[in-house]
């Protein structure tokens, strides 16, 4: 069964979980993102770029006090892309739970 909206680069467990935690926040430090998810750097690295070349996020690299610091957010695509997919995602459970066992 495919839904109207089911985007199947976000719906991978990880970029699912990366773009669900974006979208309650506008901007969003990598470190953050990073231990809240449990993820390596260089996983999250990767999730990111593949969301990042979607048009997904935007990623903003920043030198602070001598640091780099990542700042990562969801555009206003990966944000309507995030919405449709969480209906999709309800009207397969809607229409799971409308089924009648054999």
């Amino acid at each position: 069964m495919s839904a109207e909206g089911f985007d199947e680069l976000i719906h991978q467990s990880t970029r699912l979980s990366i773009v669900a935690l974006l979208a309650a926040a506008d901007w969003m430090d990598f470190a953050f993102i990073r231990d809240e998810l449990g993820l390596s750097e260089s996983a999250l690295s990767k999730q990111l770029s593949t969301l990042e070349a979607a048009g997904y996020v935007a990623i903003e690299r920043l030198l602070s006090n001598h640091r780099r610091r990542v700042h990562v957010k969801l555009t206003q695509q990966g944000q309507e892309a995030f919405q449709a997919h969480v209906r999709a995602l309800r009207e397969i459970v809607a229409t799971a739970g409308d089924a009648t066992p054999a």
